[in-house]
Protein backbone atom coordinates (compact mmCIF):
# COMPACT_ATOMS: atom_id res chain seq x y z
CA UNK A 1 0.00 0.00 0.00
CA UNK A 2 1.39 3.42 -0.94
CA UNK A 3 1.22 6.56 1.18
CA UNK A 4 -1.23 9.26 0.21
CA UNK A 5 0.07 12.84 -0.24
CA UNK A 6 -0.19 15.02 2.84
CA UNK A 7 -2.89 17.67 2.72
CA UNK A 8 -1.96 21.09 1.39
CA UNK A 9 -2.89 23.98 3.67
CA UNK A 10 -2.34 27.71 3.35
CA UNK A 11 -3.28 30.85 5.23
CA UNK A 12 -5.93 31.52 2.62
CA UNK A 13 -7.19 27.92 2.60
CA UNK A 14 -6.85 28.02 -1.19
CA UNK A 15 -4.33 25.45 -2.41
CA UNK A 16 -2.72 27.52 -5.19
CA UNK A 17 1.00 27.55 -6.00
CA UNK A 18 3.48 28.59 -8.68
CA UNK A 19 6.67 27.23 -10.20
CA UNK A 20 9.72 28.15 -8.11
CA UNK A 21 12.44 29.58 -10.35
CA UNK A 22 15.90 30.76 -9.34
CA UNK A 23 15.08 34.23 -10.72
CA UNK A 24 12.42 34.55 -8.00
CA UNK A 25 14.19 33.18 -4.90
CA UNK A 26 14.75 36.62 -3.38
CA UNK A 27 11.23 37.81 -4.29
CA UNK A 28 9.69 34.85 -2.49
CA UNK A 29 11.82 35.13 0.63
CA UNK A 30 11.29 38.88 0.97
CA UNK A 31 7.61 39.18 0.03
CA UNK A 32 6.27 35.95 1.61
CA UNK A 33 3.47 35.69 -0.98
CA UNK A 34 0.08 34.29 -0.02
CA UNK A 35 0.50 30.90 -1.69
CA UNK A 36 0.05 27.35 -0.47
CA UNK A 37 2.96 25.68 -2.23
CA UNK A 38 5.75 25.85 -4.77
CA UNK A 39 6.71 23.27 -7.37
CA UNK A 40 10.20 22.37 -8.57
CA UNK A 41 11.51 20.00 -11.21
CA UNK A 42 13.22 17.07 -9.53
CA UNK A 43 16.12 16.97 -11.95
CA UNK A 44 17.20 20.51 -10.97
CA UNK A 45 17.72 19.40 -7.36
CA UNK A 46 19.41 16.01 -7.67
CA UNK A 47 22.83 17.28 -6.54
CA UNK A 48 23.66 17.11 -2.84
CA UNK A 49 24.34 20.77 -2.17
CA UNK A 50 24.50 24.26 -3.61
CA UNK A 51 22.73 27.60 -3.33
CA UNK A 52 19.54 26.26 -4.92
CA UNK A 53 19.10 23.80 -2.04
CA UNK A 54 19.76 26.50 0.55
CA UNK A 55 17.12 28.72 -1.03
CA UNK A 56 14.63 25.87 -1.31
CA UNK A 57 15.13 24.96 2.36
CA UNK A 58 14.49 28.59 3.33
CA UNK A 59 11.34 28.77 1.18
CA UNK A 60 10.00 25.55 2.66
CA UNK A 61 9.99 27.00 6.16
CA UNK A 62 6.68 28.61 5.16
CA UNK A 63 5.34 26.63 2.20
CA UNK A 64 4.53 23.12 1.08
CA UNK A 65 6.40 21.56 -1.85
CA UNK A 66 5.43 19.70 -5.00
CA UNK A 67 8.19 17.77 -6.77
CA UNK A 68 7.57 17.33 -10.50
CA UNK A 69 9.72 14.87 -12.45
CA UNK A 70 10.55 15.33 -16.10
CA UNK A 71 13.05 12.52 -16.69
CA UNK A 72 11.74 9.30 -15.13
CA UNK A 73 10.45 8.06 -18.50
CA UNK A 74 7.44 6.09 -17.28
CA UNK A 75 6.89 4.82 -20.83
CA UNK A 76 10.30 3.15 -21.20
CA UNK A 77 9.96 -0.48 -22.25
CA UNK A 78 13.35 -1.20 -20.64
CA UNK A 79 12.07 -0.16 -17.24
CA UNK A 80 13.16 2.75 -15.07
CA UNK A 81 16.77 3.84 -14.81
CA UNK A 82 17.89 2.60 -11.38
CA UNK A 83 20.34 5.45 -10.74
CA UNK A 84 17.81 8.12 -11.70
CA UNK A 85 15.17 6.51 -9.51
CA UNK A 86 17.62 6.33 -6.60
CA UNK A 87 18.43 10.05 -6.84
CA UNK A 88 14.75 10.93 -7.21
CA UNK A 89 13.94 8.85 -4.15
CA UNK A 90 16.68 10.55 -2.13
CA UNK A 91 15.23 13.96 -3.05
CA UNK A 92 11.75 12.92 -1.94
CA UNK A 93 13.16 11.54 1.30
CA UNK A 94 15.04 14.79 1.90
CA UNK A 95 12.09 17.17 1.44
CA UNK A 96 8.98 15.05 2.11
CA UNK A 97 6.91 16.95 -0.50
CA UNK A 98 3.15 17.21 -0.36
CA UNK A 99 2.89 16.03 -3.98
CA UNK A 100 5.11 14.01 -6.34
CA UNK A 101 4.36 13.75 -10.04
CA UNK A 102 5.68 12.52 -13.37
CA UNK A 103 4.65 12.56 -17.04
CA UNK A 104 2.96 10.00 -19.23
CA UNK A 105 5.86 9.96 -21.68
CA UNK A 106 9.20 8.37 -22.46
CA UNK A 107 12.61 10.01 -22.82
CA UNK A 108 15.24 7.31 -22.28
CA UNK A 109 16.52 4.57 -24.58
CA UNK A 110 19.60 2.37 -24.06
CA UNK A 111 20.84 4.72 -21.35
CA UNK A 112 20.59 7.83 -23.51
CA UNK A 113 18.41 10.68 -22.24
CA UNK A 114 16.50 12.65 -24.86
CA UNK A 115 15.67 16.30 -24.27
CA UNK A 116 11.92 15.97 -24.69
CA UNK A 117 8.86 14.20 -23.35
CA UNK A 118 8.02 11.84 -26.18
CA UNK A 119 4.51 10.41 -26.73
CA UNK A 120 3.41 6.79 -26.41
CA UNK A 121 1.09 4.73 -28.57
CA UNK A 122 -1.84 4.06 -26.28
CA UNK A 123 -2.40 0.31 -26.45
CA UNK A 124 -2.37 -2.75 -24.19
CA UNK A 125 1.39 -3.24 -24.47
CA UNK A 126 2.31 0.34 -23.52
CA UNK A 127 -0.36 0.33 -20.80
CA UNK A 128 1.28 -2.63 -19.06
CA UNK A 129 4.71 -1.00 -19.39
CA UNK A 130 3.52 2.17 -17.71
CA UNK A 131 1.70 0.23 -14.99
CA UNK A 132 4.88 -1.71 -14.21
CA UNK A 133 6.98 1.45 -14.11
CA UNK A 134 4.51 3.36 -11.93
CA UNK A 135 4.44 0.39 -9.54
CA UNK A 136 8.24 0.37 -9.41
CA UNK A 137 8.44 4.11 -8.76
CA UNK A 138 5.79 4.06 -6.02
CA UNK A 139 7.30 1.04 -4.31
CA UNK A 140 10.73 2.68 -4.32
CA UNK A 141 9.43 6.00 -3.00
CA UNK A 142 7.03 4.34 -0.57
CA UNK A 143 4.26 6.73 -1.53
CA UNK A 144 1.73 7.66 -4.18
CA UNK A 145 2.75 9.55 -7.31
CA UNK A 146 0.61 11.50 -9.77
CA UNK A 147 0.75 10.83 -13.51
CA UNK A 148 0.23 13.82 -15.83
CA UNK A 149 -1.75 13.77 -19.06
CA UNK A 150 0.44 14.70 -22.06
CA UNK A 151 0.20 17.38 -24.73
CA UNK A 152 -0.36 15.79 -28.15
CA UNK A 153 0.89 16.79 -31.59
CA UNK A 154 0.33 13.55 -33.52
CA UNK A 155 -1.57 10.28 -33.26
CA UNK A 156 -0.15 6.77 -33.54
CA UNK A 157 -1.87 4.23 -35.78
CA UNK A 158 -1.14 1.72 -32.99
CA UNK A 159 -3.20 3.66 -30.44
CA UNK A 160 -6.36 1.81 -29.54
CA UNK A 161 -7.22 3.09 -26.04
CA UNK A 162 -8.65 6.60 -25.49
CA UNK A 163 -6.36 8.71 -23.32
CA UNK A 164 -8.83 9.18 -20.41
CA UNK A 165 -9.40 5.42 -20.26
CA UNK A 166 -5.64 4.79 -20.46
CA UNK A 167 -4.97 7.09 -17.50
CA UNK A 168 -7.95 5.77 -15.54
CA UNK A 169 -6.67 2.21 -15.91
CA UNK A 170 -3.19 3.19 -14.73
CA UNK A 171 -4.69 4.83 -11.66
CA UNK A 172 -6.95 1.86 -10.95
CA UNK A 173 -4.21 -0.75 -11.32
CA UNK A 174 -1.49 1.10 -9.39
CA UNK A 175 -3.48 3.28 -6.95
CA UNK A 176 -1.60 6.31 -8.27
CA UNK A 177 -3.23 9.71 -8.56
CA UNK A 178 -3.46 11.91 -11.63
CA UNK A 179 -2.18 15.38 -12.42
CA UNK A 180 -4.55 17.08 -14.83
CA UNK A 181 -2.75 19.64 -16.96
CA UNK A 182 -5.62 21.78 -18.20
CA UNK A 183 -3.45 23.52 -20.78
CA UNK A 184 -2.48 20.11 -22.19
CA UNK A 185 -6.16 19.26 -22.58
CA UNK A 186 -6.66 22.42 -24.62
CA UNK A 187 -3.44 22.03 -26.64
CA UNK A 188 -4.17 18.41 -27.48
CA UNK A 189 -7.81 19.06 -28.29
CA UNK A 190 -6.91 21.88 -30.66
CA UNK A 191 -4.05 20.02 -32.36
CA UNK A 192 -5.86 16.68 -32.61
CA UNK A 193 -9.31 18.12 -33.38
CA UNK A 194 -11.13 16.46 -30.52
CA UNK A 195 -13.67 17.94 -28.15
CA UNK A 196 -12.33 18.96 -24.73
CA UNK A 197 -15.73 18.60 -23.06
CA UNK A 198 -16.00 15.01 -24.27
CA UNK A 199 -12.46 14.36 -23.01
CA UNK A 200 -13.37 15.67 -19.55
CA UNK A 201 -16.64 13.73 -19.56
CA UNK A 202 -14.54 10.55 -19.71
CA UNK A 203 -11.67 11.69 -17.49
CA UNK A 204 -11.54 10.22 -13.95
CA UNK A 205 -11.67 13.57 -12.14
CA UNK A 206 -12.00 11.78 -8.78
CA UNK A 207 -8.38 10.67 -9.23
CA UNK A 208 -7.04 14.20 -9.83
CA UNK A 209 -4.82 15.38 -6.95
CA UNK A 210 -3.16 18.35 -8.69
CA UNK A 211 -3.96 20.67 -11.61
CA UNK A 212 -1.50 22.53 -13.84
CA UNK A 213 -2.29 25.80 -15.58
CA UNK A 214 0.11 27.19 -18.18
CA UNK A 215 0.46 29.16 -21.37
CA UNK A 216 1.30 27.89 -24.84
CA UNK A 217 2.75 29.19 -28.08
CA UNK A 218 1.00 29.15 -31.46
CA UNK A 219 2.94 28.27 -34.61
CA UNK A 220 1.72 28.45 -38.20
CA UNK A 221 2.33 25.18 -40.07
CA UNK A 222 1.38 25.63 -43.72
CA UNK A 223 -1.62 27.72 -42.76
CA UNK A 224 -2.70 25.52 -39.86
CA UNK A 225 -2.16 26.69 -36.27
CA UNK A 226 -0.15 24.30 -34.08
CA UNK A 227 -0.21 24.83 -30.32
CA UNK A 228 3.07 24.20 -28.47
CA UNK A 229 3.01 23.52 -24.74
CA UNK A 230 5.97 25.78 -23.86
CA UNK A 231 4.85 27.20 -20.47
CA UNK A 232 6.06 30.61 -21.54
CA UNK A 233 3.05 32.95 -21.35
CA UNK A 234 -0.10 33.73 -19.41
CA UNK A 235 -3.01 31.29 -19.31
CA UNK A 236 -5.45 31.93 -22.16
CA UNK A 237 -9.18 32.49 -21.66
CA UNK A 238 -10.18 29.10 -23.11
CA UNK A 239 -7.91 27.30 -20.63
CA UNK A 240 -9.41 29.29 -17.75
CA UNK A 241 -12.86 28.16 -18.94
CA UNK A 242 -11.77 24.51 -18.86
CA UNK A 243 -10.33 25.06 -15.38
CA UNK A 244 -13.66 26.46 -14.17
CA UNK A 245 -15.44 23.33 -15.37
CA UNK A 246 -12.90 21.02 -13.72
CA UNK A 247 -13.07 22.86 -10.38
CA UNK A 248 -16.87 22.80 -10.47
CA UNK A 249 -16.74 19.01 -10.70
CA UNK A 250 -13.55 18.10 -8.82
CA UNK A 251 -13.53 20.74 -6.08
CA UNK A 252 -10.57 22.71 -4.71
CA UNK A 253 -7.77 20.60 -6.13
CA UNK A 254 -4.22 21.95 -5.53
CA UNK A 255 -3.53 24.16 -8.54
CA UNK A 256 -0.17 25.22 -9.95
CA UNK A 257 0.59 28.07 -12.31
CA UNK A 258 3.41 26.51 -14.34
CA UNK A 259 5.96 28.74 -16.09
CA UNK A 260 9.21 27.33 -17.53
CA UNK A 261 10.32 29.58 -20.41
CA UNK A 262 10.37 33.34 -21.02
CA UNK A 263 10.40 33.71 -17.23
CA UNK A 264 8.54 36.91 -16.25
CA UNK A 265 8.62 38.96 -13.07
CA UNK A 266 7.30 37.22 -9.98
CA UNK A 267 4.36 39.62 -9.94
CA UNK A 268 3.14 38.18 -13.26
CA UNK A 269 3.03 34.71 -11.72
CA UNK A 270 1.20 36.07 -8.69
CA UNK A 271 -1.37 37.76 -10.93
CA UNK A 272 -2.08 34.40 -12.57
CA UNK A 273 -2.22 32.71 -9.17
CA UNK A 274 -4.76 35.27 -7.97
CA UNK A 275 -6.97 34.42 -10.95
CA UNK A 276 -6.92 30.77 -9.92
CA UNK A 277 -7.72 31.74 -6.34
CA UNK A 278 -10.69 33.85 -7.43
CA UNK A 279 -12.11 30.90 -9.37
CA UNK A 280 -11.67 28.61 -6.35
CA UNK A 281 -13.27 31.21 -4.08
CA UNK A 282 -16.22 31.72 -6.39
CA UNK A 283 -16.80 27.99 -6.70
CA UNK A 284 -16.60 27.52 -2.93
CA UNK A 285 -19.17 30.30 -2.50
CA UNK A 286 -21.53 28.76 -5.03
CA UNK A 287 -21.27 25.38 -3.33
CA UNK A 288 -21.99 26.99 0.06
CA UNK A 289 -25.07 28.75 -1.33
CA UNK A 290 -26.27 25.51 -2.91
CA UNK A 291 -26.35 23.89 0.56
CA UNK A 292 -29.08 26.32 1.60
CA UNK A 293 -31.01 26.45 -1.67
Amino acid sequence: MVKQPIHLLSSSNLPVGVSLKSQHFEDVLHSQPDLAFFEVHAENYMSDGGAHHRYLEAVLENYALSIHGVGMSLGSAQGLDADHLKRFSALVERYNPALVSEHLAWSVHDGYYLSDLLPLPLNKESLQIVINNVDTMQQTLGRQILVENPSAYLAFEQSEIPEPEFLATIAEKTDCGLLLDVNNVYVSGTNMHWNTDSYLDDFPLDRVKEIHLAGHAIRDVEGTPLLIDDHGSIVCDDVWDIYRRVIAEAGAVPTLVEWDSNIPSFQVLMTEAEKAKSILERQAGEQELARYA
